[in-house]
């Protein structure tokens, strides 16, 4: 019911009555959680692309650079059936990308992950239209794992070691992702290319070279598993999180997915698609949101296209020409959208004023569906450690008073917590703030039975925005405090999430840290701490070695010192900083303390064997 649940008993007594079949109906905004949306939303998760292989293929260039389809499938092939966590594809040439020299010979680690028996990695669809390969992702290219013992598929957890930088990077024409990086086409020296601007000036496009280098080296700084996806021309690089979803709201890493179904996880799933994953839904609003000129913004990154039908010719105005090739006409942006009542401003709903939408279904019908499959989804069982090691690990978890965050069954009390408080890398937490500012009061939404493409003057929806704080959605959008804030996390899963903490950069290899004679710990192997010294170096990140990482202040200094002296992970705003609740020794714990509250931190799966207790027992 646009964000409030209403359980199968609830709504059978409803039902009963005429108002209450009216409060249930879809003209109120009521979406019945059955299997066959289920099945919907799973479907979408991993086949849907929403129309973004026109972008990766056609504008991007993805199949354009050295990792080509034949040396992807090349890879694959030598598996033997087999799957990989990392498929590994080796450059048969010297290749320069961003100012770095990748050798011939070399194998680049894509992180990609291939089931068992599979011809093509998890998330990359391809098909073929008019002649030409196609290759779009969906959501399962950065939120299902291969399980590494068995080759099999674990749903929703993180792949934590998807080299999106590298796969980026390798691409033809990856400047049109600039909206994603550090790079303001506007500071890039004037090249060649003529085009009209916004003005109805004949100007030159920034020089594609110049721009293309600069937004590779920048994509080229996010580590494996980082991705940057808000758009608001800062490297504000984040970890990818898991999609187990249910009670974790308000979601992404700081909480500005908070209204509307499903307790904010639609508007989280529309914004891979609908925002994230096509830099031309926000043109119509770069003048505003990033002080470029819409026609500039358009221009830079559709001047070296990949496929010559959408590659902008000179002396033309950029929005005229990419109307004339928009596979999506009538829509703003590439990939598959419907306008919101507000659009081309956006609400709390949708941030940009757009929803992904296909045609032939019902609003939000994928979106809902992916709510509902992901809400079902959990971590695979852990194998504990004994009972009494978990009893003590959660009774340190309620004296260290980590239950005044991480509280309830589902070990987060959905609050966001100021930067100033938690103290972790500060960039991501305000980065939304851009889009709130251009925000129409009340959100609004289609209801869920009228169908894509929109009638003329479709019916409309208010959104409630009282099943989050205010103060908590204020916070999340860096309104109330221009430092922003980020959201608790649940704590189920954490044995298959590590690195840690927002930005992913809490890590540590299984042989990083050692145990001296008095029973501390201290680091053994300095070149395994830190991402810099696990995901960088294709080592994975130690779950318990990395939790000791985040727990113990001592282990952290040198960990966040390691992080901050790699320039890769300066760009990319990634240290493992902050998050100073500590359990070692100066905050008068033992050892054997932090070891009994490690064990039952990894514990915590879908069916916990241990519960924390409550801080006044």
């Amino acid at each position: 019911m646009l964000g409030k649940v209403v359980n199968k008993e609830e709504a059978a007594t409803l039902l009963q009555t005429q108002s209450g079949r009216e409060q249930l109906s879809p003209e109120k905004g009521a979406v019945e959680i059955t299997e066959n949306l289920i099945d919907l939303g799973r479907d979408a998760f991993y086949q849907e692309t929403f129309g973004n292989e026109i972008l990766f293929t056609d504008v991007i260039g993805i199949l354009d650079g050295p990792l080509t389809v034949r040396k992807l499938v090349t890879a694959i092939t030598a598996l033997k059936g087999e799957s990989t966590t990392n498929l590994q594809i080796p450059l048969d040439q010297d290749v320069t990308i961003g100012g770095r020299t990748f050798k011939a010979g070399t194998s680049l680690n894509t992180g990609l992950d291939v089931p068992k028996g599979s011809l093509f990695p998890l998330g990359l669809i391809t098909h073929i239209d008019n002649a030409k390969l196609r290759v779009g992702v969906t959501c399962a290219v950065c939120h299902t794992a291969v399980n590494e013992k068995t080759g099999r598929i674990m749903e929703g957890a993180t792949n934590t070691d998807i080299n999106l930088g590298v796969l980026l990077a390798m691409a033809s024409n990856t400047a049109a992702l600039f909206r994603q990086t550090d790079v303001n086409p506007t500071n890039i020296p004037p090249g060649q290319h003529s085009y009209i601007n916004g003005n109805g000036e004949q100007a030159y496009l920034p020089d594609a070279k110049t721009l293309e280098d600069e937004v590779d080296a920048s994509i080229l700084a996010w580590p494996p598993g980082n991705f940057v996806s808000n758009g608001d021309l800062k490297n504000n690089s984040a970890k990818i999180p898991s999609s187990y979803t249910h009670n974790a709201h308000p979601y992404a890493w700081s909480g500005v997915a908070s209204i509307g179904w499903f307790h904010g996880l639609t508007t989280l799933n529309n914004a891979v698609f609908g925002l994230n994953a096509d830099p031309t839904t926000t043109a119509d609003v770069a003048e505003s949101a990033f002080g470029i000129d819409k026609e500039t913004y358009l221009g830079a990154m559709f001047q070296k296209a990949a496929n010559p039908k959408y590659r902008l010719p000179e002396g033309v105005r950029p929005s005229e020409f990419i109307d004339q090739v928009d596979p999506t006409p009538g829509a703003p942006g590439i990939n598959q959208t419907i306008q919101m009542p507000e659009y081309p401003k956006g609400s709390l709903f949708m941030q940009n004023g757009l929803m992904a939408s296909t045609p032939g279904l019902p609003v939000a019908a994928q979106l809902n569906g992916m709510s509902a499959w992901q809400n079902t989804l959990a971590p695979p069982p852990y194998s504990s450690a004994d009972p009494e090691t978990l009893e003590r690990g959660a009774a340190i978890f309620t004296k260290a008073n980590c239950a005044t965050c991480h509280s309830g069954r589902y070990f987060t009390n959905h609050k966001v917590i100021p930067v100033k408080e938690v103290g972790t890398q500060p960039l991501r937490a305000p980065a939304s703030k851009g889009f709130a500012e251009l925000f129409v009061p009340p959100p609004q939404t289609y209801p869920p039975n009228v169908s894509v493409p929109l009638p003329p003057n479709p019916p409309v929806l208010s959104i409630p925005t009282d099943i989050t704080p205010q103060e908590d959605i204020d916070l999340a959008y860096a309104l109330s405090d221009p430092a922003g804030g980020y959201k608790v996390p649940k704590l189920i899963g954490l044995y298959l999430l590590a690195p840690y903490l927002h930005d992913g950069g809490v890590a540590a290899g299984s042989d990083a840290i050692k145990r001296d004679t008095d029973g501390y710990f201290s680091i053994a192997n300095p070149d395994q701490i830190g991402i810099v010294g696990t995901l960088m170096r294709n080592v994975k990140p130690d779950p318990e070695a990395s939790l000791r990482m985040l727990l113990d202040r001592d282990l952290r200094e040198p960990m966040v010192a390691a992080n901050r002296a790699n320039p890769d992970l300066q760009r990319a705003n990634v240290d493992g900083s902050g998050h100073a609740y500590w359990v070692d020794e100066k905050a008068g714990f033992t050892p054997q303390d932090q070891t009994d509250l490690i064990q039952f931190l990894l514990s915590i799966d879908d069916d916990p064997e241990v519960l924390a207790p409550p801080s006044n027992s």
